[in-house]
């Protein structure tokens, strides 16, 4: 993510993601105003992100090829002492060397890291009724060979219009196939009016029934079906077949929130009389 800083204020004008692809070696260096860098990471085991197939969309829409920027070629001949970093058979392993590991002047074909600005996806949605399905909101997939789940999806719900009529426009309540892992970028997100707050996440493994606290059903239940533009906000989700397992240290920290389930308990039944 890039910011521009004036004084000791920051002012949003990029957010973005970067794909390295396996074997790559990088280095990660925050600005020198940072006390601590952080974000979230997603590691791929399966197959190469791609984009989504669009169908009835057509050639446009979603994230564009031509949005997508791979790095100008550059190399660093720097000797001295250097500390490699790698990842091998679910171990980390490190080993001193005598120069800059970034030290390969060029290489061939098209295998090369690759960043994209959220801000330029075209976001799709319905203009007439119903919520639509999040897979419009898929940035890159990692297609698995079972047609309709995937390794790994990537979706993010950026700022857009909503206009549908006779539709509660949140998403709906649901269990899914795939297990939903959800962060916050920065701003509000639309189905949690409260303990989603930007740098969290939060994991909806699959089966697992879930969909709007109380707060944003209420309000969107009694919301007047005008245009609503949703502003200052960016979220995103890691949609995948497979369950993921939280880490013990996810399960201990301080920061865990073992009362979210609450969220939903003072919903009210809203079944009719049937006849």
């Amino acid at each position: 993510m890039d910011f521009d800083r004036i004084g000791s204020s920051t002012r949003r004008v990029q957010v973005r993601f970067v794909v390295i692809p396996r074997g790559v070696r990088f280095k990660v260096e925050p600005h020198p105003e940072d006390k601590q860098c952080r974000g979230y990471i997603c590691e791929n085991y399966g197959a190469l992100f791609r984009l989504p197939d669009l169908g009835p969309i057509g050639a446009n829409g979603l994230a564009n090829p031509r949005d997508f920027e791979t790095p100008v070629a550059w190399y660093e001949d720097r000797e001295g002492t250097f500390e490699q970093v790698a990842k091998f058979a679910g171990n980390l392993w490190s080993c001193e060397i005598e120069h800059s590991p970034l030290d390969v002047v060029a290489w061939h074909g098209n295998y090369a890291p690759y960043h994209y600005d959220l801000r330029r996806f075209n976001t799709i949605g319905s203009i007439s009724y119903d919520h639509p399905d999040p897979s419009i909101f898929t940035v890159l997939t990692s297609p698995s060979g079972e047609a309709g789940v995937a390794n790994c999806d990537f979706a993010i719900f950026p700022e857009r219009w909503l206009v549908a009529e006779n539709t509660f426009r949140p998403p709906w309540y649901h269990r899914n196939y795939m297990s939903e892992y959800m962060g916050l970028v920065y701003g509000q997100y639309d189905a949690k009016e409260e303990g989603f707050l930007p740098g969290g996440g939060s994991l909806h493994n699959q089966m697992s029934a879930h969909g709007p606290d109380l707060d944003a059903f209420e309000k969107a239940s009694n919301a007047d079906l005008k245009p609503q533009k949703l502003e200052g906000t960016m979220a995103f989700m890691f949609e995948s077949r497979y369950i993921i397992r939280p880490t013990k240290f996810a399960m201990e920290t301080s920061q865990l929130q073992p009362e979210y389930f609450e969220v939903w308990q003072r919903l009210n039944k809203n079944f009719g009389n049937p006849k």
